[in-house]
């Protein structure tokens, strides 16, 4: 075996990322400490740099690095070494090592779309046969009671296939069942009946959106392995697959379901795994490729979006936020909370909408007032539960998605018959137009019997005020523009008042708006007078 070339001073490593001097053809796999962190592409992930091109640190790696660490960078077969050396991060943090680990010290690696996760290289062969078994029995429940055409997909597919074995860098398990429904609306009633069943048989699960559903499995490390069931559907000549994969393959390449084996486990596959392959990754699926990014036809991206979810492209820059430094914004209650707090009796019921790490709703709760926190983001929620639960407050802890008129309209009529008064601190610089109608819609539901929306978000007085952080995540509206939607949806602004403040994670802002808003009693209709 020949000994790795090393491209000699051919790449640098700084904060800012990796400044390659020259364009490496293929993947590029990243190591610290002689583990998988990270792969790349330099003619699709770097820019034009002084020195040559920068290749960034993924946003979600940024929090980590820290320290000294040896950095490797080199082809997928190792025969071709970028940089190989010990440096230096941030501040070096007095000698301290780089370590890319969860909360429980566990090894993370970034996937292929870009979250923290658990490579299944980092995870040890009993784990594993749990994680198989698991996946196994998921399937055989699909099949045999929810009566579906199921099947192993995607990395799992791609590992059987071309190794046997499981990808090193893959961090869970997907399934996909063909649906013989060609309606949405039926695509969407029968994943809801799927979901029921599940439940039924033992499943933890998430709702995804109308054709995608994620079983929480449960393993003896502690940890949670996701397995995704994603529906597949033929409209007219198309045939869709979430998520998001659309184009052509003939129901011959999936039906009658095959077998294959994955470390030695038996699972059904398509008819033909090879063309399955060739439609999901392109006709090179046989070269590994652990920086491979999915081409997904846009026009098929827009009918699955309009078909079967709403419009969440949020969720994983909120999820990674709160599962790194944003779980810890905990602090004292916003100056809000305080403004709230003296407008309300004693004792009056708040429903947090977009709780996000929980200090405001801790806070009222230890004032003694029954508290609901709702938030979109399995993480924030995760760390709401567990603060309250070590504080043992009584806050309820919900899901709600903005986005998705189905949740909005069963959240409002749930608050009209349990009332609350709604505190929503810099949510709608979060949401979208749609979302941001949606919520109104929610508070004229729930306030119908009385009660007040409490809001404030950073605001656009058309000035050069910096954008609030996190970057990219909010952003500044005009309070004038937000008083019109309300009104609009039949709500009336009884207070505003525009200061200085703070911004989600606590920085000064020197632009928000703060509105009480309280939507009145339908008049009921009147008779008609008649002549005599």
């Amino acid at each position: 075996m020949s000994e790795p070339v090393t491209a000699s001073r051919s790449t640098a490593v700084s904060d800012a990322g990796l400044v390659l001097r020259e364009t490496p053809p293929g993947a590029q796999v990243v190591s610290f400490d002689g583990r998988y962190i990270w792969a790349f592409t330099a003619v699709r992930d770097g820019r034009a740099a002084p020195g040559g091109l920068l290749v960034e640190w993924p946003p979600v790696l940024k929090r980590f690095l820290n320290g000294t660490v040896r950095v490797e960078v080199s082809d997928v077969a190792g025969g071709r070494v970028l940089i190989d050396e010990e440096v230096v991060l941030g501040d070096g943090a007095d000698g301290a090592r780089v370590e890319v680990v969860d909360g429980s010290g566990l090894p993370l690696a970034i996937d292929k779309v870009g979250h923290l996760c658990r490579a299944f290289e980092d995870t040890d062969e009993g784990i594993r046969d749990e994680i198989l078994l698991g996946t196994r029995r998921a399937l055989d429940d699909l099949r045999d009671v929810c009566h579906v055409e199921a099947y192993l997909n995607y990395g799992a597919l791609l590992g059987a296939i071309r190794d046997g074995a499981m990808i090193a860098h893959d961090s869970d398990t997907d399934v996909c069942y063909l649906s013989r429904h060609r309606q949405p609306a039926d695509i969407i009633a029968e994943s809801y009946r799927i979901e029921r069943v599940m439940q039924e048989r033992g499943w933890r699960l998430l709702r995804m959106s109308g054709g995608d559903i994620k079983l929480l499995l449960p393993l003896s490390d502690g940890r949670q392995c996701h397995i995704d069931i994603f529906v597949a559907f033929r409209v007219g000549e198309t045939f869709y697959q979430l998520g998001n994969r659309s184009g052509h393959l003939p129901e011959s390449a999936i039906l009658p379901v095959s077998t294959i084996t994955l470390h030695g486990v038996d699972f059904p596959a398509p008819a033909d795994p090879e063309a399955m392959l060739a439609f999901i990754y392109g006709p090179g699926w046989r070269v590994p490729d652990p920086s491979f990014k999915y081409a997904d036809p846009a026009a098929g991206v827009r009918r699955l979006d309009g078909w079967l979810r709403g419009f969440r492209t949020t969720m994983a820059p909120w999820a990674d936020f709160h599962n790194g430094p944003g779980n810890e914004l905990r602090g004292r209650r916003s100056m809000f909370a305080k403004w709230v707090d003296g407008q309300l009796p004693r004792g009056a019921a708040i429903a947090e909408i977009g709780s996000g790490t929980g200090r405001d709703a801790i806070w009222f709760a230890k004032r003694g007032r029954p508290v609901i926190a709702f938030d979109f983001s399995r993480a924030a929620r995760a760390v709401v539960s567990r603060r309250a639960e070590s504080r043992d407050l009584p806050v309820e802890v919900r899901p709600l998605i903005l986005n998705e008129l189905r949740t909005v309209l069963v959240t409002g009529a749930e608050l009209a018959r349990d009332p609350h008064h709604l505190y929503a601190r810099h949510v709608i610089g979060a949401l979208d137009d749609q979302a941001r109608a949606q919520l109104w819609v929610l508070c004229r539901m729930a306030l119908r019997s009385g009660g007040f929306l409490f809001l404030e978000f950073s605001a656009d007085e058309g000035t050069d005020d910096p954008d609030p952080q996190p970057e990219g995540l909010v952003r500044r509206l005009d309070p004038a523009l937000v008083r019109r939607e309300i009104e609009a949806a039949g709500g009336v602004v009884e207070r505003e008042r525009h200061r200085s403040g703070q911004d989600v994670l606590g920085n000064d802002d020197p632009s928000v708006c703060r509105m009480r808003v309280r939507w009145p009693r339908p008049r009921p209709p009147q008779p008609r007078r008649t002549e005599p």
